[in-house]
């Protein structure tokens, strides 16, 4: 025997409700009825469809001879049971029950005497059929009630799923309109957890967003808890195999999952008991984050998951505009500081060299960045033999405001011990200890400690004598009158890597003619096109065919080889060029 079929097709249309003052026939309308009836009664205070669904099948129940009750909803083709009570078998649609295409009608015809079918009606994407076994054969008058109660339910199931398929669309739009509202993406993930939460009924939730470059998950703040920095690597944990795979996990007991990672709950205190976690990916279909929820009273279901992903595009365009401000911000921060260490940096470099008895003097400085660790000074040092001047050229390894920093140190260093040069080996040795101590801060946080190659230079005797430490250093070269090449290689290995470093002092006499040019690996190493540095020789053989020439004419000459030179190469570092002749 068959029951109603596939759409009702009364005059009462499907949006007209059944009156409940209209006659009934008190033969066919028991008190079995009752909870159904509650149900029907019950749509004007808003119960939900799921819960319908439960009282459609608990009205089955409770009929005669019933076992077991289910009630099925397919889905574009997918059978899905949405209810179910009692002792049933464990398959799919019952024989003779047929989906006939979306939109379509679902039939049903069979014929068990222990099994009842019933088409519920059917819209654009979804049918509904209702299942009743018996434990024995079900009688006529059985069949009859579960009639009437498959006419009940098609009209009340189809109200309010329309009536829930409307406030899910009056939710995401209010959603949408939320997550617009700001772009602090604390402000943010907090209102994506509250929407979450409150759709789903779950207690807690935690947005992570995924970090690609790290291979990392983070989250910034979890709804019920203080606030935490959780960051985990994509490897482990059930939000890291999600963001990995990009599939959605639904759990009754979390911790019966292997790739669950029980650490989290115990640093914050929490068990994780049912769990839902999704991937939340953008409009090109990349995952940005995963959404993870917890410990719903009842289970999370097929619902749950539709509605967080059709609100997931929403949500990572909102996450994508709050990160992308926020670096924004961050970048313009970093911008301001950095402007400011440049013009510090600035009035730690001389405004021009000084002028000293027997020598001229031309110096450039260009950073890569808007601030370097490229240095260099000029320190007068006087003293019973006559007035000295101390050269200074140093690199500080890297570029940016860290290297700069360190400049710094140096700069204040040398400054401070400008009247104590003698002897002059020992100079980069002070430094080299006190770069150490200082250190030793950076290295107990974990950050990277800085080093730096130096060249110092005490000019003498009315510029006929000059004493110097190269400090593994580039060395400069001394291109003598005649045009005779000459380095300065004399001192020890850089500063600020190993203690207990000694130095060696080299001492070379200067006549008239003779130009010594020392400069930073920034000129030396630059690269044409092809990756072809500049180099040592060439920067020597440029310095010689130009010896006749004033410091400040061979500067600008030599800089325009190498800018030359470089123009279409990749590679850029911190310059300086410094020239010095012998008049």
């Amino acid at each position: 025997m068959t029951g109603g079929a596939g759409r009702l097709t009364s005059q009462r249309g499907w949006d007209e409700p059944l009156s409940m003052s209209e006659p009934t026939d008190d033969a066919k309308i028991t008190e079995s009825f009752a909870e159904l009836l509650a149900g029907v009664r019950l749509l004007e205070g808003r119960v939900s469809a799921n819960e319908l669904a439960k009282r459609v099948v608990r009205a089955a129940m409770a009929q005669p001879g019933v076992a077991g009750a289910r009630l099925w909803r397919t889905d574009r083709g997918k059978a899905d049971v949405w209810a179910s009570e009692g002792t049933l078998p464990a398959s799919g649609l019952p024989n003779g029950v047929r989906d006939e295409g979306a939109g379509k009608q679902l039939t049903a015809a069979c014929d068990d005497p222990a099994l009842w079918t019933s088409a519920l009606g059917s819209d654009d994407f979804r049918v509904r059929a209702l299942e009743v076994r018996g434990s024995a054969a079900l009688t006529a008058r059985v069949r009859g009630q579960l009639d009437y109660l498959a006419r009940f339910a098609a009209v009340v199931l189809a109200l309010a799923e329309r009536r829930g398929a409307m406030e899910e669309l009056s939710c995401i739009v209010e959603a949408t309109k939320r997550l617009n509202s700001t772009l602090d993406l604390g402000e943010l993930i907090h209102i994506i957890l509250q929407i979450a939460t409150r759709q789903t009924g779950a207690e807690r939730g935690t947005v992570f967003l995924v970090d690609p470059e790290r291979e990392e998950i983070w989250s910034l703040v979890g709804l019920g808890l203080e606030q935490h920095a959780i960051r985990l690597p994509v490897t482990k944990g059930i939000a890291g195999w999600v963001a990995r795979e990009g599939l959605p996990v639904r759990l009754e007991n979390a911790y019966e999952d292997e790739r669950f990672e029980p650490e989290v709950d115990k640093m914050l205190g929490f068990r994780t008991e049912r769990l839902l976690c999704l991937p939340i990916r953008n409009e090109d279909g990349a995952i940005v984050g995963v959404l993870q929820l917890l410990n719903k009273k009842e289970s999370f279901t097929e619902d749950d998951e539709a509605f967080i992903d059709t609100l997931s595009i929403h949500v990572a365009i909102a996450l994508e505009r709050a990160q992308s401000h926020a670096e924004r911000i961050e970048k313009e921060k970093l911008e301001r500081d950095l402007e400011l260490a440049r013009e510090i940096q600035a009035g730690f470099l001389p405004e021009a060299p000084p002028e000293f008895a027997g020598v001229e003097i031309a110096v450039t400085h260009r950073a890569s960045q808007r601030v370097g660790g490229d240095y260099y000074d000029f320190l007068p040092v006087p003293g019973a033999k006559g007035d000295a001047l101390l050269i200074v050229v140093a690199d500080v390894e890297g570029k940016g405001a860290a290297s700069a920093l360190v400049m710094a140190n140096v700069q204040a260093t040398l400054h401070a011990l400008a009247d104590r040069v003698e002897p002059l080996e020992k100079l980069p040795a002070t430094i080299n200890q006190k770069l150490l101590d200082g250190g030793r801060a950076s290295l107990a946080a974990g950050r990277h400690t800085k080093y730096l190659s130096m060249f110092l230079g005490l000019l003498e005797a009315g510029g006929r004598k000059l004493r110097y430490v190269n400090a593994g250093h580039v060395p400069p070269a001394l291109i003598r009158a005649d045009g005779k090449i000459e380095y300065l290689e004399a001192g020890g290995m850089i500063v600020g890597l190993f203690p207990g470093v000694e130095y060696q002092c080299g001492v070379v006499e200067l006549n008239e003619g003779d130009v010594m040019v020392a400069c930073t690996d920034g000129i030396t190493e630059a690269m044409d096109a092809a990756g072809n540095e500049f180099g040592k020789p060439e920067l020597a053989a440029s310095v010689a065919a130009k010896r006749r020439l004033t410091a400040g004419e061979i500067l600008a000459g030599v800089i325009a080889e190498v800018e030359k030179h470089s123009k279409s190469g990749m590679y850029e570092d911190d310059r300086i060029l410094l020239v010095m002749k012998a008049k």
